[in-house]
C-alpha cells in the first residue's frame, strides 16, 4: 500500500487530500488564502505566494492529523492549480510580484495585439488555441506586467505557471533554468507545442512589443508532460510540512486537467469542471484544429492523449453575484429551486458576466438578460443563470462534435454539481443527454493519482483511476423539458453570435422577447 498527497490549488483555497492505494481517500483539509480585487477595476485578480504556501503547510498538516498517519508515510505529493496564473520572478526565483490570477483580464488589449498580429503572420500557434489569444493566458499577462511595471522589468529573469513555481520552491530550485514546465500549463496558455519547436519564434514575440525582446531565452528549460518527476521535497519543506524529505513530485497541471482524470475521464467522454467557472475538458488520441476552442496539447490532461480544454470564463461567480446583489446567500436563494421547470421564468441569460472564454474568446463582454417584467426574482433570474450556462456549454460541445470529437459521456465534475442537483437536471435536459455525476467531491483526487503514480505504485493512470475514482450517480433528461430547451436553444444560439461579436452580421431578434413570452406561458398553463 502507498499513501500520497494530492493537492489541489484553486481559485479560494487549497485542499490537501490523503489518498491510499488499496483504499483511496483517507482525508481532506482545506486553507484558504484572499483573493486581490479593486472596485475600480473589475479586472484586476492577484493573490500572494507567500499566502498561497502558508495555506499549503496549513492544510497538509491538518489532512495528515485527520488521517490518524505520520508525515513520513507520505510517499509522493503532487499538486494542480489555477491557471493561467502566472508570477514574474527575479533571481533565485523571488517573486517580483503577485499570481496575475486567470480571471484577471487587464491583459484584453495586449491579447488582442497579439491575436491581430499572430493573423498577420500566419502564426501556425494561433490556430491551435482557437484563432484567438485571450487576456487570461500568459504572454498577455506578461506584457501587461512589463508595461505596467517599468521600475522592475530589469530584474525580471523569467516568468512561471503557479504549477510550476510551486513545483519548484518544494524541490528547493532557486535556478530559474531549471525549473521544468508543466506541458499543460505551457501548451495551453503559452503557445507552445512541439509542432513548431515549443514556443513561437523572438521575431513574432518581439514584434508584438519591443519589451518581449528576449523573453523566449528567459521563457526556455525543459517542459515535461505530468508522468515526469519535476523535483524531490527539499528538506526545508519537508520540515514545514511535516512530510518525509526527498519524496517525488511530478510535473504539475492545471486544476480543472487533473480533475478531469480524478472524475474518471476517458477517450470519448466530455467532463464539465463546474465551479467559480467551467472548464470543459476532453481527450482523443488524434483530433483537428477546433475554431474558437481554447487549447489542443499533446499531453495535457492525459499523457498519452491529445489535451483539449473549452469553457465558460464564470458559472459559480455569476450564481454568487445574484445572490449578494440580493442580499442573501447561495443556500438561502436555491430553496425551492427544483420546483421551476424549463423556461418558465421567460427569462434568457447570456451568461458572459466575466467575458467570453469559449467559442468566441471575448473578454469585452458582459452579462445579458431578455425578458424581464416587474414581478421577476432574484431566484428567477438564478435558475435563468443555470440555465445560460447549459446553453453556452452546448454551443461548445456543438463545436466539439461539429470537428470530430467524440462524445460518449457527459461527467458534471468540480464542486457545484456536487451540492446542487438542480443544475445537474437542467444540464441533461439542455443538453438532451444523462449527466454523470462522482458520488463524492472528485476535486485533488487527479493530483492523487498522479502521486500515485509517481510513487510507483501504479504503472498506468488507468488502473490508478480504477482504483481510486468514484462511482457515478446518473441525471436522466426529462423529455418534457428537453422539448422546451430544443425551442429556446436556437433562440440563444442566434443572440449568442449576433451580440457576442463586433463584427457579426445583422440578426433579426424582434421574435424574443414575445417568443420568450409564449413559452413561458405555455409552461405554466401545463402545471
Amino acid at each position: 500500500m502507498a499513501i500520497v498527497a494530492g493537492v489541489d490549488f484553486g481559485t479560494l483555497s487549497v485542499r490537501v487530500t490523503l489518498l491510499a492505494s488499496d483504499r483511496g481517500r483517507l482525508a481532506t483539509a482545506v486553507a484558504e488564502y484572499p483573493l486581490h480585487r479593486r472596485r475600480d477595476d473589475p479586472d484586476y485578480a492577484t493573490q500572494s505566494h507567500d499566502d498561497q504556501m502558508a495555506a499549503l503547510v496549513r492544510a497538509t498538516r491538518d489532512a495528515v492529523a485527520q488521517a490518524g498517519i505520520t508525515g513520513d508515510q507520505v510517499e509522493a505529493i503532487a499538486l494542480d492549480t489555477t491557471g493561467s496564473s502566472v508570477l514574474p520572478v527575479g533571481e533565485g526565483m523571488t517573486p517580483l510580484d503577485e499570481y496575475y490570477l486567470w480571471c484577471d483580464h487587464r491583459a484584453k488589449a495586449e491579447a488582442e495585439e497579439i491575436t491581430a498580429l499572430a493573423h498577420r503572420e500566419n502564426l501556425e500557434a494561433i490556430d491551435w488555441c482557437g484563432g484567438v489569444y485571450s487576456s487570461e493566458w500568459g504572454f498577455s499577462k506578461l506584457l501587461h506586467w512589463l508595461r505596467h511595471n517599468p521600475e522592475k522589468r530589469g530584474q525580471l529573469v523569467s516568468a512561471f505557471e503557479h504549477c510550476d513555481v510551486v513545483a519548484a520552491v518544494l524541490s528547493g530550485v532557486t535556478d530559474h533554468r531549471r525549473v521544468v514546465r508543466s506541458v499543460c500549463a505551457i501548451g495551453h496558455k503559452w503557445m507552445w507545442n512541439p509542432r513548431w519547436g515549443g514556443l513561437p519564434p523572438q521575431s513574432f514575440l518581439s514584434q508584438v512589443d519591443p519589451l518581449l525582446d528576449g523573453i523566449r531565452a528567459k521563457l526556455d528549460g525543459p517542459c515535461q508532460t505530468s508522468d515526469h518527476v519535476a523535483g524531490r521535497l527539499s528538506p526545508e519543506w519537508a520540515e514545514r510540512l511535516g512530510l518525509h524529505a526527498g519524496i517525488p513530485i511530478p510535473v504539475g497541471a492545471f486544476d480543472a486537467h487533473w480533475d478531469a482524470l480524478g472524475a474518471g475521464i476517458a477517450q470519448g467522454d466530455v467532463v464539465n469542471v463546474v465551479g467559480t467557472s467551467t472548464c470543459i475538458m476532453a481527450i482523443a488520441k488524434e483530433t483537428g484544429l477546433i475554431p474558437g476552442v481554447c487549447g489542443i496539447v499533446p499531453g495535457s490532461i492525459h499523457p498519452q492523449y491529445m489535451g483539449i480544454e473549452a469553457g465558460l470564463s464564470a458559472t459559480g461567480d455569476i450564481f454568487d453575484v445574484i445572490a449578494r446583489r440580493a442580499n442573501t446567500s447561495i443556500a438561502q436563494l436555491s430553496a425551492g429551486l427544483e420546483k421551476y421547470r424549463a423556461g418558465e421564468t421567460g427569462l434568457l441569460r447570456l451568461t458572459w458576466d466575466n467575458g467570453d472564454r469559449t467559442v468566441l474568446v471575448n473578454a469585452e463582454l458582459g452579462g445579458v438578460t431578455l425578458g424581464w417584467n416587474l414581478l421577476h426574482t432574484a431566484q428567477d433570474e438564478l435558475f435563468a443563470a443555470i440555465e445560460g450556462t447549459a446553453f453556452h456549454t452546448r454551443i461548445i460541445l456543438d463545436r466539439l462534435a461539429e470537428h470530430g470529437v467524440p462524445i460518449r459521456r457527459l461527467i458534471n465534475a468540480g464542486g457545484i454539481p456536487q451540492n446542487n442537483p438542480v443544475l445537474n437536471q437542467v444540464y441533461a435536459n439542455v443538453l438532451g443527454k444523462p449527466v454523470l455525476v462522482p458520488k463524492g467531491l472528485p476535486t485533488s483526487l487527479g493530483s492523487g493519482i498522479m502521486a500515485l503514480l509517481a510513487a510507483g505504485a501504479f504503472s498506468t493512470i488507468e488502473e490508478a483511476q480504477q482504483a481510486v475514482c468514484l462511482s457515478h450517480a446518473v441525471c436522466e433528461p426529462e423529455p418534457q423539458a428537453v422539448a422546451t430547451y430544443e425551442t429556446l436553444y436556437p433562440i440563444y444560439r442566434r443572440l449568442y453570435f449576433a451580440l457576442g461579436s463586433r463584427r457579426a452580421a445583422a440578426a433579426e431578434i424582434g421574435d424574443v422577447l414575445p417568443t420568450l413570452r409564449s413559452i413561458a406561458a405555455t409552461v405554466r398553463r401545463g402545471n
